[in-house]
């Protein structure tokens, strides 16, 4: 192996770790802020209580507004059937929708995946950081994320799909180039890899206005 190609799989290494760190850590946050919702609700129950005892309903009304708002800043929206699916898409929704991104999701994987956890966090993570990235570059009544997930046949079926500026992606050979620095297409070559190592399919298209990704990967 040469210098080059050494260095390279560090880099690539020490980006996985950095990924990871950050993926655990807005899971961790995620689950943090529902662990302390359900230490208060007996709090918050108490307190409507009194409220109604009262007879002041606007301020029951209120309060459950509060609390709705509340909820849904940490309710779990997805359930796949894949826990780290689940942590991974939800952390993932709820720091896009932190930032006015609205997304629609529709996923579902049924049966037990044959690839590893980190393989599998790996790929949803960079696919949801680069359209959230990607968003950000447009206005908030412009933005949508559009993910499916799904078993087809005996394949794991994912597509990422997120509104860009308007402008076609140019390509470097097979590569869409990306304008947001050292370290981002380390994400790229990260998901390539893993693909080419479960003899997966992977197609990335730029039409006006739109930026998809589409990934099969074998399950038997």
């Amino acid at each position: 192996m040469s210098f080059l190609s050494r260095q390279i799989d560090k880099q690539l290494a020490a980006y996985q770790r950095e990924l990871m760190e950050i993926h655990y850590q807005e899971v961790e946050t995620m689950y943090r802020q529902m662990r302390g919702w359900r230490h208060d609700y007996r709090n918050h129950i108490q307190a409507m209580k009194a409220y109604a005892a009262s007879g002041d309903m606007e301020a029951v009304k209120s309060y459950l507004d509060q609390l709705d708002t509340d909820l849904n800043t940490v309710d779990t929206v997805i359930k796949t059937g894949n826990s780290m699916a689940d942590a991974i898409l939800n952390s993932k929704i709820s720091l896009a929708r932190s930032k006015k991104i609205p997304v629609n999701i529709t996923a579902c994987i049924p049966v037990k995946l044959n690839m590893s956890e980190l393989d599998l966090c790996v790929i949803l993570g960079n696919l949801f950081d680069n359209a959230i990235d990607a968003s950000m570059g447009l206005p908030e009544e412009k933005r949508m994320i559009r993910v499916y997930m799904d078993i087809k046949n005996t394949q794991l079926y994912i597509s990422f799909t997120n509104f860009t500026a308007g402008k076609k992606m140019a390509k470097a050979g097979k590569i869409f180039r990306t304008t947001k620095g050292t370290g981002h297409g380390f994400g790229l070559v990260r998901i390539d890899n893993i693909i080419s190592r479960l003899d997966g399919y992977l197609s990335r298209s730029s039409e006006d206005g739109a930026f998809t990704t589409e990934i099969l990967i074998p399950q038997q």
